[in-house]
């Protein structure tokens, strides 16, 4: 273990991730406050930063850039439940987040439920879904920039869009959400509503790393699906298309498209980082080949040929 003033860096052999499978960190640091950060930064300005590798793929050669992992005051939370204020750090668990609201009597985050993210993580990608997205609570984001330069940025200054913020060179470091303080029963109701309609159409029970791909929003019509989903400017379900270009149950090894839900992959045991990238790069031609659609990864793959950074 290497000790840079303080900062504590050792190897990962593997980086957990909700596939389960993939390499690991050749240097890896849990930082828990913002000097611990700035002496990571320093150390290694390109490192990356793992939230809850939910939407994560590690490439089976693993990464050679500094690994960090918040916790401690960057993963802890201040809720005022009259307010509805709540400023959070970056590395905290989106998930119990969630719970802790929905207790307190606050409405918003439910309709989150079931994604599984630091918060963090969350905002880079404006995690979301069905029914609604994180940039709807956001007020600010905290965030230090590659070079050390600290930030604050108001929510008309964040590019938000569909799974999109424009703050993937940034390092989150907190937010304050703007919450609607309201019935606890009534918000914990909502929060089982969304969950049990994830449950049915969701492999929620199987390793995957939730949706594979971005929606796409169609550049021209496609009339073999039948419907307004396949008219040109829409935003069409990317399982939908994975699902009519009969892709469902294809496996590269151990790895397959769920038959449950076409956007999922799902991993067994002995399947390997190689074997997702190989089957997302059959769907996404045979997918190509069949609509004329380019599908986007909405999976981050970390890997030492430089695809991708963000959380």
């Amino acid at each position: 273990m290497l000790v840079t003033d303080a900062l504590a860096i050792s190897r990962l052999d593997h980086v957990p991730t909700w596939f389960g499978i993939g390499g690991g960190a050749e240097r890896f640091a849990t930082v828990r406050n913002a000097g611990e950060l700035n002496r990571a930064m320093e150390a290694d300005p390109a490192l990356r930063v793992l939230g809850d590798g939910a939407n994560l793929l590690v490439d089976d050669d693993g990464v050679s850039e500094l690994v960090v992992k918040m916790e401690g005051e960057l993963a802890d939370w201040v809720i005022d439940p009259v307010a509805g204020t709540v400023r959070v750090g970056a590395g905290a668990n989106l998930p119990k987040l969630i719970n802790e609201t929905v207790r307190q009597g606050l409405a918003g985050l439910e309709t989150l439920g079931g994604i599984p993210a630091s918060v963090g993580g969350a905002l880079v990608m404006n995690a979301g879904g069905k029914f609604g997205e994180i940039e709807q609570f956001v007020v600010r984001l905290h965030a230090i920039s590659r070079d050390g330069r600290e930030f604050t940025l108001e929510r008309k200054d964040i590019a938000f869009g569909y799974r999109r913020s424009g703050l993937k060179d940034l390092v989150l470091t907190s937010c304050d959400l703007q919450l609607a303080p309201d019935d606890a029963g009534a918000v914990r109701k909502r929060l089982k509503e969304v969950m049990s309609y994830k449950k049915t159409s969701q492999p929620m029970a199987e390793k995957s790393a939730g949706c594979t791909y971005k929606n796409p929003t169609l550049e021209h019509d496609i009339m073999d699906l039948h419907d307004a989903n396949g008219r040109a400017g829409r935003r069409v379900p990317a399982g939908l298309l994975i699902d009519r270009a009969g892709l469902k149950g294809l496996a590269v090894n151990a790895v397959s498209v769920s038959d449950v839900h076409a956007n999922f992959f799902v991993t067994r045991p002995g399947a390997t980082a190689r074997d997702v990238i190989s089957l997302m790069e059959q769907v996404e031609r045979r997918v190509l080949d069949r609509f004329g659609v380019q599908l986007e990864r909405e999976v981050v793959v970390w890997s030492r040929h430089g695809q991708g950074r963000q959380r």
